[in-house]
C-alpha cells in the first residue's frame, strides 16, 4: 500500500515522520511523494498557536477534497490537543496520539479490518519514558536530525505544548552514540540534535545536556548542530564542553520571545534581559565566529507601545544573526488566552513589521561581518542559479562554483559578498 506524509512545525516532528515512514516501509509500505495518490495520508500536526492548527485543518479538508478515498491519519501535537474537537478533525479517520507513533502498523491493521474511525490516544503521565525511534534515512542525504528529549515543564503562558508533550523524557547517552554512528555510517555529513525543550536533556534522569552534546561529538566524524535553546542553560561551563570539540557548530538559537522584562514575567519565561545578554556575551567570548538567532513574539497580551519599543531596542542591541518574527496568536487552553489588555490584530500586525525592519539591519551587519572569511561548508546541492549551495558552521547559506562531485563534502570556501540572504563565495583549493 502507498503512503504519505505531511509534515507541519519543528524538527522533531520532522523526525518522527522520518520514524513513522521507516516503520511503515519496514511492514511493507511503498512511501511517496506529497503529490502523489495514496492509500493512506499522514497529516503529522504542529500546535504550538491556534494559526498552526488551522493550517492543519485546511491541509485535513484539501486532501479529503482532493482524494477522498484515502485513509487520513491524524499524529502529533494536534491530535493530541483536540482529539474530542469533532469539527475540526470530521475528515480524519485515525486519531494517533503522541505516544502511540510506534503503533501506526497495528493500528492501521485494525482500521482496514474494521472499516470505522479510530480514536487511539493517551493522556502523559508524570513519569512517562522516552520513546526511542529509530530514522536512519532522510530525504537531506547531508543533513539528519536526532530527537534525544521529548516533553517541556516550563508552562510558558501562551504555551500548550506541555499538554501535547507531557513532561521532560530524555533519552539514554548509548541511544545517542548509536544513532549517530548509524546516521554517519549512512553518509551523512551533519547531525542536529532536536528536542521540544532540548536544554532541558537530562533533567529527569540525571544527566546533563552538556553530556549528550559531548557524546555526540564523540561518536563520530560528523558536524553536530543544535535544535532551539532555552537560554539559561547555557552557562559558562557548559558553552566551554561544547568548545573543545571541533566538530561542534556554533550556532545557537536562543528564544527570547520579548525583549522587555515585564512581558516575558507575563509570559512565564524564566530569564531577564540582563541574564539574557549576558548569555549572548559568554557564546561570544567563547566561540570564535557564533551566530546567534531567536525568535521574538509582538503584540503578547497586554504588551504596550513601551514594552515593544523596549523589546525592538533589546533586538537591536543583540544583532542576531537571524530572528524569525510572529504575532501572538492566542491558544485556547493557556494562561495568555484569558488575559486582558489583547492586542489588537492591526497592532500586531505593524509591531511585527517594526520589528522585521530591526531584525534585518542586524542581519545585513552580521553577513557584512561574515566576508573575507574562509569557512568550511558542507555543500548540500545546485540551486536554480547554477550554483551550489551549502552553510557554514555558524549556518550562514552560501553560493558556490562547485561541481556534482562536492555534494554532501565539506570544503574550504572564502566568504567574498553578500547578495540578499546569503553570501557568494569562492572554492579554496
Amino acid at each position: 500500500m502507498k503512503v504519505k506524509i505531511f509534515t507541519l512545525g519543528c524538527k522533531v516532528n520532522q523526525f518522527e515522520s522520518q520514524a513513522m515512514i521507516r516503520t511503515l516501509e519496514e511492514q511493507g509500505y511503498q512511501a511517496v511523494g506529497e503529490s502523489d495518490a495514496a492509500d493512506v495520508t499522514i497529516v503529522n500536526s504542529c500546535a504550538v498557536t491556534a494559526a498552526s492548527e488551522q493550517k492543519a485543518v485546511k491541509l485535513l479538508h484539501r486532501i479529503r477534497r482532493e482524494h477522498p478515498r484515502t485513509v487520513i491519519v491524524l499524529t502529533g501535537c494536534m491530535a493530541q490537543t483536540q482529539q474530542e474537537n469533532s469539527d475540526k478533525l470530521k475528515e480524519v479517520d485515525i486519531i494517533l496520539g503522541n505516544k502511540r507513533r510506534n503503533d501506526i502498523v497495528p493500528v492501521l491493521e485494525q482500521y482496514f479490518a474494521e472499516h470505522r474511525k479510530i480514536r487511539s490516544v493517551e493522556d502523559f503521565l508524570k513519569h512517562d519514558d522516552y520513546e526511542h525511534l529509530a530514522v536512519y534515512d532522510f530525504s537531506e542525504r547531508t543533513r539528519a536530525f536526532l530527537k534525544i528529549e521529548d516533553g517541556c515543564n516550563r508552562f510558558c503562558s501562551y504555551c500548550i505544548i506541555p499538554y501535547a508533550r507531557g513532561r521532560v523524557r530524555s533519552c539514554s547517552l548509548d541511544y545517542i552514540r548509536r544513532e549517530i554512528q548509524e546516521f554517519a555510517a549512512n553518509g551523512y555529513r551533519e547531525v542536529v540534535l532536536v528536542g521540544i525543550n532540548l536544554s532541558s536533556f537530562g533533567s529527569d534522569n540525571g544527566l546533563s545536556f552538556a553530556q549528550a552534546v559531548q557524546t555526540a561529538c564523540e561518536a563520530a566524524d560528523v558536524r553536530i548542530r543544535l535544535g532551539s535553546l532555552e537560554p539559561e542553560s547555557m552557562d559558562i561551563e557548559t558553552l566551554r564542553t561544547f568548545a573543545r570539540y571541533e566538530n561542534f557548530c556554533p550556532q545557537f538559537h536562543l528564544s527570547l520571545q520579548s525583549g522587555c522584562d515585564a512581558t516575558l514575567k507575563r509570559m512565564n519565561r524564566h530569564y531577564t534581559t540582563d541574564e539574557y545578554a549576558a548569555i549572548v556575551q559568554n557564546i561570544r567570548t567563547v566561540f570564535e565566529n557564533p551566530s546567534i538567532t531567536t525568535d521574538v513574539m509582538v503584540g503578547f497580551a497586554g504588551e504596550t507601545e513601551e514594552e515593544f519599543c523596549a523589546s525592538a531596542a533589546f533586538v537591536e542591541k543583540i544583532g542576531f544573526a537571524r530572528t524569525h518574527i510572529f504575532p501572538y496568536s492566542r491558544r485556547p487552553g493557556t494562561a495568555a488566552d484569558k488575559a486582558p489588555d489583547q492586542v489588537p490584530e492591526e497592532i500586531k500586525k505593524k509591531r511585527a513589521a517594526e520589528m522585521a525592519a530591526c531584525a534585518q539591519r542586524a542581519r545585513q551587519s552580521f553577513l557584512q561581518e561574515q566576508l573575507g572569511r574562509v569557512e568550511r561548508v558542507l555543500i548540500e546541492a545546485r540551486n536554480k542559479n547554477g550554483l551550489y549551495e551549502g552553510y557554514t558552521p555558524n549556518y550562514t547559506l552560501v553560493y558556490v562554483g562547485a561541481d556534482e562531485s562536492q555534494v554532501n563534502q565539506i570544503v574550504d570556501v572564502r566568504l567574498t559578498r553578500a547578495e540578499g540572504d546569503h553570501i557568494i563565495g569562492e572554492l579554496v583549493v
